[in-house]
């Protein structure tokens, strides 16, 4: 079973940057969107980012021009550049297939900022 696979988390001072990776494990025909998101302690999983097929994008306001989404339809892999991060950007990040017939979860990976 394909299987998406985060990495690029970890720990980061205020201000720093970070840059998030996902790659399907496997093939995954027609992927429309791509996406980000992020749930801290306590809270809900909330949209980060996404990105068409089209390389449409779209971003949350807490993280428009700071965020940057990206994508490479060869390797089936979605990344997030993080760039000015704030403590309230604290929070595991999972990223999301989607196509026509079911949507792929990643396993979360921990982006923490701190002093």
């Amino acid at each position: 079973q394909v299987q998406l696979v985060e990495s690029g988390g970890g720990l980061v001072q205020p201000g720093g940057s970070l840059r998030l990776s996902c790659a399907a494990s496997g093939i995954i025909f027609r992927v429309s969107v791509m996406a980000w998101y992020r749930q801290a302690p306590g809270k809900e999983r909330d949209l980060v980012a996404t990105i068409t097929s089209g390389n449409v994008t779209n971003y949350a306001d807490s993280v428009k021009g700071r965020f940057t989404i990206s994508r490479d339809n060869a390797k089936n892999t979605v990344y997030l550049q993080m760039n000015t991060l704030k403590p309230e950007d604290t929070a595991v990040y999972y990223c999301n297939f989607q196509t026509n017939v079911r949507t792929y979860w990643g396993q979360g990976t921990q982006v923490a900022v701190a002093s």
